[in-house]
């Protein structure tokens, strides 16, 4: 009998695993993601209802500190450096910690984001930025907490969070100018020698037209002025296919003593079996 219960339970086995119930959460999961400028920002969050209770004050003491939402952590991402307050907050990933108060919120960006709703042990160290806002009073309440970037501009945008009967907006300043500047200063200063290389590696390994993938390396070359071990081997190798085995050697051996001072193994020894080879 007992064997008969073991071999019933490893058949049924399989079913167990696959056999899962799904229900929906009481408070989903929210996702947002806005360029601002140039700058994206997204926003996880889990986003509870109020459904008939009263929310701050109450379900949300006011002057405590608050997780922002439900769940694990509020989570925000800059893709730039932004200004908040006069302050800036570098790029990256932060929980969003909120002490709502009667006529304005402290907003608390938090560098640890692995948290379940508020951190086990809290740490001042880990306080990337704080800042307070004023709140606002919504005549419509809003029966599910939301949290939306709004009230853009190519400079600057607007964290909001609302629910209940308040309302608070953060304004944020994006480096659209610097990132602007920075982009069509490169762009006119015309292709880096990365880019030509680039495209002397796609055209080679792609079998492509090894005239321009010739012309293309050797444009990075005359640019670079470190010649990296990668650049010299690329050209070498072209040099080899266009049957330059001599001119093919002597690049490879500049390669060799690159990768050698950079102890990467690999191309020397990608090198030294090259020169092997070609000098047959």
């Amino acid at each position: 009998m007992k064997k008969l219960l073991i071999a019933f339970a490893i058949i049924l086995a399989p079913f167990a695993t696959e056999a899962q119930i799904k229900t929906p959460q009481a408070s989903p999961k929210g996702y947002i993601k806005q360029t601002v400028g140039l700058t994206d920002v997204e926003v996880t969050y889990s986003r509870p209802s109020a459904k008939g209770r009263p929310v701050f004050g109450n379900l949300v003491p006011f002057g405590k500190l608050w997780r922002t939402g439900a769940n694990e952590n509020t989570i925000i991402n800059f893709s730039d450096d932004v200004i908040i307050d006069g302050k800036t907050l570098k790029k990256g990933k932060y929980s969003v910690y909120t002490i709502p108060k009667i006529e304005s919120w402290e907003v608390i960006f938090y560098l640890s984001t692995d948290n379940w709703g508020l951190p086990e042990n809290w740490s001042d160290a880990y306080v990337a930025l704080k800042t307070t806002v004023k709140e606002e009073a919504l005549t419509i309440p809003v029966e599910t907490f939301t949290i939306g970037i709004n009230s853009l501009d190519q400079n600057f945008g607007h964290l909001e969070m609302a629910w209940e009967n308040s309302r608070v907006a953060l304004k944020f300043e994006v480096p659209t100018a610097k990132t602007a500047t920075a982009s069509i200063k490169k762009t006119l200063a015309g292709p880096t020698w990365n880019d030509y290389y680039a495209a002397s590696q796609y055209l080679f390994q792609s079998n492509g037209d090894l005239t321009n993938a010739r012309d293309y390396v050797d444009r990075a070359w005359e640019m670079s002025q470190d010649k990296p071990y990668y650049l010299s081997r690329l050209k070498s190798l072209i040099q080899a296919k266009q049957g330059d085995k001599a001119g093919a050697i002597e690049t490879a051996k500049i390669s060799l003593a690159a990768a050698e001072a950079a102890n990467n193994q690999d191309y020397v020894k990608m090198n030294k079996d090259s020169i092997s080879e070609w000098s047959r």
